[in-house]
């Protein structure tokens, strides 16, 4: 990662003022059947848990904790290490259909921030690729949840991701999707800044930090977002 901080220019594509921001359609349970249902997870290398020992990140761990008598879940980890929103909004459209055929309800898990840093994307089209993403998932039926980047143990990118994270909130709360912050919460936690320390690259945590970024999904809405 690079410490290059990203400003929006004066490309038009990017202009904030071009920015259209619409709620998201009301998505609902299906009233009758055995409720099926294929969450997608899809984002960059802490969604593909990159750096666990044990391989599973904090998608397994989430995806291991939910359950319901009534209801059969199927999830897909499509993490690729390296993406930028800019790839989640060209390839969700190919990637998810297959594996959300058949199935009652389709759930949208996005996870990314960090590499768009790095690649200098700038604030203004970031938040254009989620909204992109979170609009078309909407008018398609599709739920979407969102989960922040967290922080690494580079100040500097820090300061960065702060902004990011920020907008990302934003952009979930003019839709009224989940958003789950993971960048305030593990910033000064101690576990975590242990877990960066012992890294290889200071950005991916062992077996310990996925744990803890997986603990802020399961208590902040999640439960709810599936209506279980």
């Amino acid at each position: 990662m690079t410490d290059q901080i990203p400003r929006p220019d004066s490309s038009p594509e990017d202009s904030p003022s071009d920015i259209e921001f619409r709620p998201s359609a009301e998505f609902s349970v299906p009233g009758e059947g055995p409720r099926d249902v294929a969450i997608v997870f899809m984002g960059d290398s802490m969604v593909a848990g990159v750096g666990d020992p044990k391989g599973q990140g904090w998608v397994t761990r989430v995806v291991g904790r939910t359950s319901h008598p009534e209801v059969e879940f199927t999830a897909y980890n499509l993490g690729i290490r390296g993406q930028t929103s800019g790839d989640v909004l060209a390839q969700w459209h190919r990637e998810c259909p297959p594996r959300w055929k058949s199935r009652s309800e389709r759930r949208l898990v996005i996870s990314f921030g960090a590499n768009d840093i790095a690649a200098g994307v700038t604030l203004a089209r970031h938040r254009l690729n989620l909204a992109n993403v979170l609009d078309e998932a909407a008018s398609n039926g599709v739920s979407a949840f969102v989960v922040s980047s967290p922080p690494t143990s580079d100040d500097a990118f820090n300061e960065k991701l702060a902004v990011l994270v920020e907008a990302q909130a934003d952009v979930c709360a003019r839709r009224s999707v989940p958003f789950v912050d993971c960048f305030r919460p593990l910033l000064g936690h101690d576990q975590w800044r242990s877990e960066l320390a012992a890294s290889r690259d200071g950005h991916h945590p062992g077996q310990a930090g996925y744990g803890l970024i997986a603990w802020l999904v399961l208590h902040n809405g999640w439960n709810e977002w599936l209506q279980i």
